[in-house]
């Protein structure tokens, strides 16, 4: 039977969560067609209106630290549904805000939601599905791609009623997908050994880690200067926001999910990165040049959506090549970096770009990722060789959920090994 046809014959516990998935990530671009909206109603200055996203990405960074323990204790469904029913309070309650300071504190609230519910959604579908961790992995992807080009058309299309609307619609949506995940994704015995609360910390020692946690925490800074800054500055209303956005959203997905395996498939995992963090430098340069022109911000913006959609799918599968511990702690660890990179972007952002001129957000932007280029130049020997040894294995070992898994890590096989001559050495 063809690939494409298994995949789309699932069982109902992983299109529930795909699902939760795809609302999860419209998160992260819904609010951008309404942050005007919400300064101006609300008389927030610019640092005001990002906290938004300080608070919710910095709770997401801290939070990841303590998903594997918690997981590893309670179970893997367990930890899905703690999350979506957080998720849903405080989209609710963010949606009934009086004022900016309590928006961004159930933002906050909501970071911690999201945090358990990200952690553990890939390591659920990868266990559930059919068709091998290809096809899992296939699944999760389309739906962060779906839910990050879909988010902000919720975005502006809800925000063009009013600003609250927005929350209320993705409270709505996740109560569905917590519906789902009760009904059909089943309970599994919990791990014979729970993960302890320093493992992230720890695993912070290994040099490889911590290096591409810090490109990561550079690349975020970038990322999120783009995502929450630019739409400030724009002078839009919320549907035409919600159609940038749109426009970035899909490049976001189209180059993570598609683009981005064959770039490395031809040219290797650590050009393709080198090349796309250039690309992106000079991108955000134009953006602070030409920062009070719209339409050279409207283009550098979408233009950025496809460098974006290479780099969240890289600099993670360099993440999974080079740390030398489980996936889900690997995970964990640079999580907590790359979200802490990406919550003081948006304040610094606002801060400086009020205080000093909003063309320095973007050349600060311009610095971290010039930052970046060069760890990843100096790294460049120790990925690589990670990434044969990976390869050469003939092993890959699957992003279990602490929780959901044995007490060892699955390890599937991807071709028998035998002895034989040394090969020669990959380019």
């Amino acid at each position: 039977m063809p690939t494409a046809v298994r995949r789309t014959q699932q069982p109902k516990a992983v299109w529930a969560v795909a699902f939760a998935c795809v609302i999860s990530f419209m998160g992260i671009g819904f609010v951008d067609p309404i942050l005007p909206a919400i300064g101006e109603q609300m008389d927030a200055s610019h640092a005001q209106v990002e906290l938004l996203f300080t608070s919710y990405l910095l709770v997401t960074g801290l939070a990841m630290l303590v998903t594997g323990w918690v997981s590893s204790r309670i179970g893997g469904k367990r930890t899905l549904v703690a999350g979506l029913v957080v998720v849903v309070v405080f989209a609710a309650l963010s949606g009934l805000s009086p004022s900016i300071g309590a928006l961004v504190g159930f933002r906050a609230g909501w970071g911690l939601g999201n945090a358990l519910f990200i952690a553990t959604s890939l390591a659920v579908i990868v266990g559930s599905a059919s068709g091998g961790i290809g096809g899992a992995i296939a699944i999760y992807e389309a739906a962060m791609g779906v839910g990050i080009a879909v988010g902000p058309v919720l975005g502006g299309l809800l925000g063009a009623v009013s600003w609250r609307w927005p929350f209320f619609g993705v409270a709505v949506l996740m109560l569905v997908g917590l519906v789902g995940t009760l009904l059909f994704v089943p309970n599994v015995p919990t791990s014979a050994r729970p993960l302890p609360l320093s493992a992230p910390v720890r695993a912070l020692r290994h040099p490889g880690l911590l290096l591409l946690s810090l490109v990561a925490f550079l690349y975020n800074w970038a990322f999120f200067t783009v995502l929450a800054y630019a739409p400030l500055l724009l002078g839009f209303g919320a549907l035409q926001l919600g159609a940038v956005f749109f426009g970035w959203g899909v490049l976001v997905a189209v180059f993570a999910v598609v683009v981005a395996p064959r770039l490395e498939r031809r040219f290797g995992l650590v050009p393709v990165l080198v090349v796309t963090f250039v690309v992106l430098a000079l991108d955000l340069a134009a953006m602070a040049v030409w920062t009070e022109v719209p339409g050279v911000l409207v283009v550098t913006v979408i233009v950025s959506g496809a460098c974006s959609g290479l780099n969240n799918a890289l600099v993670t599968e360099a993440v999974m090549e080079v740390a030398p511990v489980e996936r889900p702690v690997a995970s964990a660890a640079y999580s907590f970096v790359r979200f802490f990179g990406g919550s003081l972007a948006p304040l610094v952002a606002g801060v400086v770009g009020a205080a000093v001129s909003v063309h320095l957000p973007f050349a600060i932007a311009v610095v971290a990722l010039a930052v970046a280029v060069a760890l990843l130049v100096r790294s460049r020997r120790m990925i690589a060789d990670a990434a044969a040894a990976a390869h050469d294995a003939g092993t890959t070992v699957l992003p279990d959920v602490a929780g959901d898994s044995p007490a060892e890590p699955a390890v599937v096989p991807v071709q028998e090994v035998r002895p034989q001559a040394p090969q020669p050495a990959r380019p």
